[in-house]
């Protein structure tokens, strides 16, 4: 038989293409011929999004699909993946994986349909460097108001704005799932209840962080222009905070390889000597710092796959092992599982080994159907706020009756 695997990015692609001869050479010791065609088609993840869900629904789709978490909520409550629960109860390996872990890739309904090969923590990097040399404070600050004191300083002595977090329509998507969420993700407020599947729209924690990004722009310690302009990751992540210029960053820890590692898209030279890495601070009243846990791609099953029991072998091999090892050693992931810190290449990275201590007391944000209608309304009230047309309470308020409309009946009322 034969089983099509799809990879949209090509990292991804160029080290899974080179696992894929031993799991083969597995199955035949077992007594299965089983060849695996490998379709690589580099896309963007909108187009990935679009073209795969067209695909599945004509029937035309590979038998597992590589992709990121959060297509996999909408694409399971199509029916269109299958559900793994069974496999999952009867391999040993998913034993090993994180609970956080866990808790992040179990859909609403309860059950599973993708099986993570990696995770993430995302924090706030800064150039310890740099922060060093302007003599300001690089302990970890216990709350925002402590930051933005540091941030100040900065500015006072550099003339620019010193911290970038994702916001408004430019960034699109990572403006809520690398900006907002993860601030608004430890304010202790309930966003998304599983039970009644609804949003709750207005809360403590919801007007706190957009106040948050008032105060920031109000303090001229975000890069406004930058932000609205497009790919605002280019001059921010990619320019200045390579430069020094910007020496703090929201950031997931994927950072260290993809973004400033030696073969980044913008690499630091000596990153690990001049990057160093903060818990976000606390916003709301009772709570403390804290480092936000997130998955990252995962393998999820068409449910319509002719080989679906060899497809589902093929996911767990390459969540396993050495193949996962050198899976999250080329993309700069962190491990799903706590049985990899010692297995090459991945006990080579100290920086990913470092960020996976953080999993078993990070905070998971809220994952729900709706996500993508909250996440436009994030943007939109976000960049209300980055062109002055709304302040902290007018932005909240703004978002939730955004919120509300896309939403319809899934919105707490």
């Amino acid at each position: 038989m034969t089983i099509k695997l799809l990879e949209y990015q090509e990292a991804r692609a160029e080290v899974v293409k080179d696992l894929i001869p031993a799991f083969e050479k597995a199955m035949a010791k077992q007594g299965r011929e089983v060849e695996v065609e490998l379709v690589t088609d580099p896309l963007t993840d909108e187009q990935f999004r679009t073209k795969i869900t067209q695909e599945l629904h004509s029937g035309s789709a590979p038998d597992v699909m590589d992709m990121g978490g959060s297509y996999v909520t909408g694409l399971a409550g199509a029916g269109y993946l299958l559900n793994l629960d069974d496999h999952l109860d009867e391999w040993d390996g998913w034993d090993q994986y994180y609970p956080s872990v866990k808790d992040g890739a179990r859909q609403p309904d309860g059950s599973f349909y993708s099986v993570p090969h990696e995770a993430s923590i995302q924090s706030l990097f800064y150039r310890k460097d740099v922060l060093k040399r302007l003599g300001v404070d690089t302990s970890q600050p216990r709350t925002w108001d402590e930051l933005i004191g540091r941030l100040k300083q900065v500015r006072a002595k550099t003339g620019e704005a010193p911290l970038v977090i994702p916001a408004g329509t430019a960034w699109g998507g990572g403006s809520w799932s690398e900006g907002f969420l993860p601030v608004m993700a430890g304010t202790g407020s309930t966003f998304y209840d599983a039970k009644s599947k609804k949003w709750d729209l207005e809360s403590e924690g919801l007007s706190a962080t957009f106040d948050l990004y008032d105060n920031l722009v109000d303090a001229d310690l975000l890069p406004v222009r930058d932000l609205q302009n497009p790919n605002p990751w280019e001059a921010t992540k990619y320019e200045k905070f390579v430069e020094g210029t910007l020496p703090v960053a929201a950031q997931g820890s994927w950072g260290w390889k993809y973004d400033w590692g030696p073969e980044g898209a913008a690499p630091i030279e000596d990153v690990r000597e001049k990057v160093g890495t903060w818990d976000y601070p606390a916003l709301v009243a009772g709570t403390k710092p804290y480092s936000v846990g997130g998955g990252g791609f995962g393998y999820s099953v068409n449910a319509d796959s002719p080989h679906a029991d060899a497809a589902v072998e093929l996911v767990k091999w390459l969540s396993s092992g050495t193949a996962l090892a050198e899976q999250l050693a080329a993309v700069g992931a962190i491990a799903p599982r706590k049985d990899l810190a010692d297995t090459a290449p991945y006990k080579d990275e100290p920086s990913l080994i470092e960020a996976e201590r953080k999993l078993k007391t990070s905070v998971q944000p809220p994952r729900g159907d709706g996500e993508d209608q909250v996440s436009q309304a994030v943007q939109s009230a976000t960049e209300k706020i980055l062109s002055g047309d709304a302040d902290g309470p007018e932005a909240a308020d703004a978002f939730a009756d955004e919120a509300k409309e896309l939403l319809g009946d899934r919105a707490a009322r």
